[in-house]
């Protein structure tokens, strides 16, 4: 009976209608929930693709030097949120780790040089002081630099002068430091140095310590605060240590924060330190990463009297040095230093800089930045003149754009480096310099090579050539001559006695 009700007509009409009708709750509810689980998966790989995409484009931006994240945002308050040392220390940190962004150009053609016989792709180099203990030496050629020195690195390991020793002198674009060589000493280099070294490694003509073709790895070797100051040992004790792993071997004797270091630049001891050092070097056998013993460069003041440098010079034209690095800090303070204290992050208005006292530059420790250049850029140029051709400079003082290399290199710098200026600007200043020296270059229908080859060859020193000797005065009688003239006199002798006969 019950079957027979449900199979009638009616019935299923109106089950049928039941089932369908859009008004049940059951229907409605599943259709809702369909409906909103698929908007929301739209949803969800919406902002997962947005986010994919934000994260490649920033990840593509962070990681180009050039981007002016690095130069207006992350460079500041590194500079602002932490003491100066500490700032030097967290970059350090970051460009060891890989995660630092990186030049991504290549260089242009117009900026190939060629120094101590390598080719190079660029002339700007990073100077010694940024990277003292070779943490961070593959980040920092990653930037665009065609020369990293690492050091100053002293034989034994020492804590350097007392904190605070680095001071911003923000206004001047300049810096004030007393370090005082802090190195984790020679033991602790070396392996900074091997790790970097590929396990299957064969050296030809082209390698070259910094590992990558068109660059060069030097090394700045520094005196131990406890070694006798005439000394020569930790020198060479350096050049022992350290000949197989670079390209050049910086001997510095110009840092005015170590006690005495300086005099060795006196003649006395800058010949018998020359002589020691090169036959440390040539004693070497031929480095196993590039098959060549290193390049020897001195690193020079430039607080030096035209006198010493002159006098300095003929002693580099006697020795086996093959290059100079001019120049270290300076312990002069030019009158137009302007300084003022700034200790927030909050950028001071002209009367806030007006009204506060000067502070930094008062402080003990050697000079770098803009106020460097003009005493840096003199030194070079009287040296360039007493120096042969054969003998490159490295400028160094005060360089943070391409028209400041351009002058070094129209005063005869084959290179130069640069060290506040980086830490000023960020790390894309190896690039813009880069890029406004290619302008520059281009514009006045000229490449690098070419403006420090007429430089070089135009000024440098020249041979004295042989004088001939004086002649005889008036009355002066010599033995050639009275031989000249008793041959004269036998050949008159001859034709008179053949007239005769």
């Amino acid at each position: 009976m019950a079957g027979r009700s449900l199979r009638s007509p009616g019935i299923q009409h109106a089950l049928r209608h039941r089932v369908a009708s859009p008004q049940s709750p059951v229907l409605r509810r599943r259709t809702f929930g369909s409906s909103s689980s698929s908007s929301t998966s739209f949803r969800t790989a919406g902002y997962t693709i947005l986010f994919a995409l934000s994260a490649g484009l920033f990840t593509a931006y962070y990681l180009d030097a050039r981007s002016a994240i690095h130069r207006y945002v992350f460079t500041p308050v590194l500079r602002y949120a932490f003491d100066a040392e500490t700032g030097h220390k967290l970059a350090v940190k970051v460009l060891r780790s890989g995660l630092a962004p990186r030049d991504l150009i290549k260089d242009d053609e117009s900026l190939r040089s060629q120094v101590f016989g390598q080719d190079i792709t660029n002339p700007v180099g990073l100077a010694a002081g940024f990277d003292k203990d070779g943490e961070a030496i593959d980040g920092l050629f990653n930037l665009g630099f065609s020369w990293v020195e690492i050091g100053s690195v002293t034989p034994k390991p020492q804590a350097g002068n007392p904190k605070p020793r680095v001071f911003h002198l923000v206004a001047d674009s300049a810096l004030i430091n007393r370090y005082g060589f802090p190195s984790q000493g020679a033991t602790a280099v070396i392996p900074h140095l091997r790790a970097r070294i590929p396990a299957f490694h064969d050296a030809d003509a082209d390698t070259t310590a910094a590992l990558r073709p068109g660059s060069v790895l030097a090394i700045n070797l520094g005196k131990n605060k406890t070694s006798a100051v005439e000394s020569s040992e930790d020198f060479v004790t350096g050049v022992k240590t350290f000949g197989p792993y670079a390209d050049v071997l910086v001997v510095n004797v110009s840092s005015p924060n170590t006690p005495g270091l300086r005099g060795l630049q006196n003649r006395e001891l800058l010949e018998g330190l020359l002589v020691d050092v090169a036959k440390a070097r040539d004693e070497l056998e031929p480095s196993p990463v590039t098959s060549r013993r290193p390049r020897l460069v001195l690193k020079i003041a430039p607080d030096l009297q035209e006198s010493q440098i002159i006098e300095m010079a003929e002693v580099i034209r006697n020795s086996a040095i093959d290059g100079v690095i001019v120049s270290n800090t300076t312990i002069t303070r030019p009158s137009s230093l302007n300084d003022r204290e700034q200790n927030s992050f909050v950028i001071r208005t002209v009367v806030d800089c007006i009204c506060q006292p000067a502070a930094n530059k008062s402080e003990t420790g050697g000079l770098s930045g803009r106020p460097l250049m003009p005493y840096s850029l003199q030194a070079l140029k009287t040296l360039r003149v007493h120096l042969p051709s054969a003998i490159p400079l490295i400028g160094c003082g005060g360089i943070s754009s391409g028209a400041d290399a351009l002058e070094y290199a129209r005063a005869g710098a084959s290179l130069v480096q640069v060290y506040t200026g980086f830490g000023y600007d960020g790390v894309g200043t190896c690039r813009r310099i880069k890029d406004e020296l290619i302008s520059l270059l281009k514009a006045e229908g000229k490449t690098w090579s070419g403006v420090v080859d007429e430089a070089v060859q135009t000024l440098s020193w020249k041979e004295p050539e042989p004088q001939p000797l004086n002649p005889p005065e008036v009355g002066e009688v010599t033995v050639g001559r009275l031989i000249e003239e008793a041959e004269e006199l036998k050949v008159l002798v001859d034709r008179l006695v053949e007239r005769t006969d």
